[in-house]
């Protein structure tokens, strides 16, 4: 064989020693020990007949200069344009850059002190703002008005029989929460309440007076606009 092209031959995953293999490395040493290319040939899981799936993974990553960062930002149609990369596999790897966005979110609200309206406007604005139904969602806060969750109720119109209190405040007792700002969208861009909002709000002020848990605002979000109820005083 000429000698040439055996160096040339990409190796897969299974001829590499079993301490370098990703998998096993990661069962040995913990992910931390990994590469970014270990790590993400670990979810791409298998290669062609060209590439192995470390091979893929760094393709991938070398397509402009911002490694990882470059997967934040892409989208299927980008991954599959690396040869041996298909649905399924793009698809494995958005699903896990997905994962990883939903923990920094959760982790960044859970670090937010809501101080005014807007504060909680600008952490969702761009999460909602393009919704082509309604969501009606209450941000649960604790003692220092920090977030402790955001909880979905409904998607759809708002109405009263889709938004009762007894779903809203189950969520909020179930938190140990000390008070609650209302949230949702206007997938028609225009944040101004409507009838059934003010209504549903009221319904809502009332209930968590009763209860102890009080009812702090009502933000709408339109396209890169917001209204708040206690801005507007509405509440």
């Amino acid at each position: 064989m000429d000698i040439n092209l055996e160096i040339q031959r990409n190796y897969t995953i299974k001829e590499l020693p079993m301490t370098e293999r990703p998998r096993e490395k990661l069962y040995s040493h913990g992910p931390g020990a990994l590469s970014n290319e270990e790590l993400l040939a670990i979810i791409i899981r298998t290669g062609n007949k060209d590439d192995s799936a470390i091979d893929l993974a760094r393709k991938i990553l070398s397509k402009d200069n911002r490694g990882l960062v470059y997967l934040r930002d892409t989208t299927i149609q980008e991954l599959m344009e690396t040869k041996g990369v298909g649905e399924c596999k793009a698809a494995q790897i958005l699903a896990a850059i997905e994962i990883g966005k939903r923990i920094n979110f959760r982790e960044a609200l859970s670090k937010v002190k809501i101080t005014e309206p807007s504060t909680i406007a600008n952490l969702y604005m761009d999460e909602m703002r393009y919704l082509q139904k309604e969501h009606f969602r209450i941000v649960l806060l604790d003692t220092k008005n920090q977030i402790i969750v955001t909880e979905e109720i409904s998607v759809g119109t708002l109405n009263a029989s889709i938004v009762h209190p007894r779903d809203v405040f189950k969520a909020a007792i179930k938190r140990n929460s000390n008070s609650m700002i209302l949230i949702h969208n206007h997938p028609s861009g225009d944040p101004a309440p409507s009838n059934e909002d003010i209504n549903i709000t009221n319904r809502l002020v009332d209930a968590g007076n009763l209860i102890g848990i009080k009812v702090l605002d009502h933000i709408i979000i339109g396209d890169n606009r917001y209204i708040s109820f206690k801005e507007k005083n509405l509440i």
